[in-house]
């Protein structure tokens, strides 16, 4: 992993290694969060935000599956299609991750065993400028997004550009629709440290997965294989190392929202 640094997102910086998941799992073993409540979410349909296709697995890949036993309806609006995680690559052009990229999260999605009850929808805006499109998102959520929906999105403090943008913006629109929004955190795992003031802790829940959840999404994660592996042809580590999967994959994700005072 390299050092993703962006003006930005100021401190929020991701580089080497991050904090380690043992280090997580410690501090909320001695400070542990409230549960999310499941109820919120029965028979309701659930739209997640992805800035890239991914987004939706690491950060929602255990809950996704909980959703379906709750008889709820998922919309994947994946914002871009990751074009952009191999700058200058031989090994794959923008024209391959263009397809190559949405293919793994369908297979994926096949892993979660949540494909039948899950829309995909791809919104094409340009990898790695989507703060420069956040006008083009607020119109695709205003056509795409029902009154009763409820929204998750990434944080909109996760230390990665896009994802922040994703963050902002439907937030802004869920506060405007007085619709629930849920921010799951996956970078911040990685720059912040447990109780960071950096994150609003107060505004957090837990999902915890079961075993076989857990185990299915770890399936799912290694389905996107343009992530996982080093790029021959720059010299570039791979997107996803090991520490950063093993990270995602701690036996709870973490969900914050404005909302948590008024409905959870």
């Amino acid at each position: 992993m390299g050092t993703l640094k962006h003006p930005l997102v100021e401190d929020r910086v991701i580089f080497g290694e991050g904090t380690a998941k043992e280090q997580w799992l410690k501090a909320f073993k001695e400070q542990p969060l409230a549960a999310l409540d499941l109820e919120l979410f029965r028979s309701k349909r659930v739209v997640i935000v992805a800035p890239h296709p991914d987004d939706e697995v690491l950060g929602c890949g255990g809950l996704m599956q909980q959703l379906i036993a709750l008889n709820c309806k998922i919309l994947v609006l994946a914002v871009s299609n990751g074009t952009q995680s191999h700058p200058n690559s031989t090994k794959y052009s923008l024209d391959q991750l263009n397809i190559l990229r949405p293919q793994e999260s369908l297979a994926a999605l096949n892993c979660l065993g949540v494909a039948e009850s899950t829309e995909r929808v791809e919104l094409n805006l340009l990898d790695g400028q989507i703060h420069l499109q956040t006008d083009q998102l607020r119109q695709s959520l205003d056509k795409l997004v029902q009154a009763d929906d409820i929204l998750i999105c990434s944080y909109e403090f996760d230390g990665h550009p896009d994802h922040e943008a994703v963050g902002k913006t439907v937030q802004a629109y869920a506060t405007a629709k007085q619709l629930l929004c849920l921010h799951v955190l996956i970078w911040a795992w990685h720059w912040a440290e447990p109780l960071d003031p950096r994150i609003d802790w107060h505004r957090a829940k837990a999902f915890s997965l079961t075993q076989e959840q857990l185990t299915k999404k770890h399936q799912a994660i290694l389905q996107f294989k343009t992530q996982l592996e080093a790029d021959e042809s720059t010299g570039n580590a791979a997107v996803l190392s090991p520490s950063a999967i093993n990270r995602l994959l701690m036996p709870y994700e973490v969900y914050l929202s404005d909302s948590f005072s008024r409905v959870l």
